[in-house]
């Protein structure tokens, strides 16, 4: 029944042309418009509005040849709801499997599921970026665990995946881009996270007049590209598994309703556990490059190995 419905709704949307992946408006966009939404459109037409207008006169353009038509019904997005929900679902998520209280000697189903999924991201994080990388565990595993969930909410009726959008999967990449370029400018300092873009970490000497100049170019448009690249991964992914979905469900129905959606599922399970895994790595390799364990934390004078001064006690937090 459930897998029918699912079906329907998309089949439906495509035959009238629903946006977002092959869906009409989930209900609760509809009812968060209705009451707010006229009171934000008048924002919207008042400041918002022009001030895009200005910047795409630039490009002989205005803003709703780029957004669409300001309306009441859309002034609060589709995919800005569903984000919202996307982060009160994680919450609730963690809270039911968290329980009333954690227990070592007998610990629920529900908190082994949670322990599986910490440890699973917290050796991620040690082996990526090194012990020391567990600090940022709490922000790599909200980027995974949000994103996860974002992606798998278009498979249930009433509900559409915001990461089908690019404004949200631009923002995801924004925010990673942010925070690493944070940590390396705070570890780092300003100028040395400069310089790790023109490659004093892997130069020296006279080869490093020479290629600095070039190196930091090209490092700083690979790292201006990431969020792009982030961003157009995860939405091209999702989108493109919603709209083959949809289409295939309005090809003969109401066949198509079950059958075929059925072994698409399973498809877009894995593409979804897929890109929140890819999305995941990548911000983890990305705070590698610029993070480093301090020098304390490899050996001690006399060359023998130290134990990382951050360990567990890191995750005990995030449970």
């Amino acid at each position: 029944m459930f897998l029918f419905a699912a079906a329907e709704e998309a089949g439906q949307a495509a035959e009238h042309g629903g946006g977002g992946g092959g869906h009409g408006t989930p209900a609760v966009v509809e009812f968060v418009n209705h009451y707010i939404g006229e009171p934000v459109h008048e924002f919207q037409i008042h400041y918002t509005k022009p001030l895009w207008d200005k910047i795409f006169a630039y490009f002989s353009t205005d803003a709703e040849a780029v957004f669409g038509a300001y309306t009441v019904e859309n002034a609060v997005p589709w995919y800005t709801v569903m984000f919202i929900v996307a982060c009160l679902i994680t919450l609730a998520i963690i809270w039911i499997l968290k329980g009333k209280y954690l227990s070592e000697d007998e610990p629920s189903g529900g908190q082994q599921t949670l322990e599986v999924t910490v440890l699973a991201v917290r050796d991620m994080v040690e082996n990526i970026i090194g012990p020391h990388g567990l600090k940022y565990f709490p922000v790599v595993a909200t980027f995974a665990l949000l994103i996860l969930v974002s992606n798998l909410m278009g498979l249930f009726p009433m509900f559409m995946s915001p990461t089908a959008h690019t404004s949200v999967t631009f923002a995801l990449g924004i925010a990673s881009f942010v925070y690493y370029n944070y940590i390396g400018v705070k570890e780092n300092g300003l100028m040395g996270h400069l310089g790790h873009f023109a490659g004093v970490h892997y130069f020296s000497g006279l080869i490093l007049y020479i290629m600095a100049l070039p190196m930091f170019f090209i490092e700083l448009i690979s790292n201006v590209v990431r969020p792009l690249s982030l961003g157009l991964r995860l939405f091209g992914n999702i989108f493109g598994d919603e709209q083959v979905g949809g289409n295939i469900a309005g090809l003969y129905p109401p066949l198509t309703y079950i059958v075929i959606p059925a072994l698409l599922m399973v498809l877009t399970v894995f593409a979804s556990v897929m890109q929140a895994f890819i999305f995941t790595l990548l911000s983890m390799i990305y705070i590698g490059e610029v993070s480093h364990a301090p020098h304390e934390d490899h050996e001690d004078e006399h060359g023998t190995q130290l134990q990382p001064i951050e360990g567990d006690e890191i995750i005990a937090p995030a449970l």
